[in-house]
Parts: C-alpha cells; structure tokens; sequence
C-alpha cells in the first residue's frame, strides 16, 4: 500500500508500517499544497492512504468520490500515539496474526 503522511504526522511511525511504502508530503513538494489540492495530487500520483491529524478535513472537503482513503489521527503527538503502536505491537507479539511491528 502507499501511504502519504501529511504535514502533522508524526515521522516515528513510519518504521511501524512495515510491508508499506511510505512518503511525506514534504518530501514529495507538497507540503505546501491545500487538503484540496493535496488530495488531487495524493491520488493523482496513486497513493492509496492519506495519514493526517487534521480532524477537520471532512468537513472542509467533500470526499464522497474520493479514490483515496484518510485515516486521521485522533492525536498526533509521538509520546501518545507511541504508547497505542507499543500496545499493539505487544498485542502481536503474543499471538496475533496482524502484520508483525518493529521500529
């Protein structure tokens, strides 16, 4: 799958989506591009996941014919967001079959 990180995801996650082709919109030159426009070129360029912590986009856009899927963080903040990917990563660990974590 390609993911697209929008600008106020947390980068830490990144080695947690193993198996996953991550990009930041930074990286892409997109860092400066409106939800809009970001999700024009997001699917345009063929990505298939936009991860973003802006909790207000579904109602800044309309997203009903939208290629892509968005996953919003509830809160973006690496020292909160880290103990949930901990937790399921240790939930993996011990059994279950989900894609394996590392990071």
């Amino acid at each position: 799958m390609r993911i697209l990180f929008d600008h106020g995801t947390p980068a830490p996650l990144i080695p947690f989506l193993t198996g996953h082709s991550v990009t930041k919109a930074k990286d892409a030159g997109w860092d400066r591009l409106a939800n809009g426009a970001l999700l024009d070129a997001a699917e345009a360029a063929g990505f298939d996941l936009l991860v973003t912590a802006d909790k207000n986009m579904r109602y800044q856009q309309n997203l009903t014919d939208r290629k892509i899927s968005i996953a919003v963080l509830g809160n973006a903040q690496w020292p909160v967001l880290r103990r949930y990917v901990e937790k399921s990563c240790y939930r993996r660990q011990r059994g279950d079959p989900r894609q394996p974590c590392r990071g």
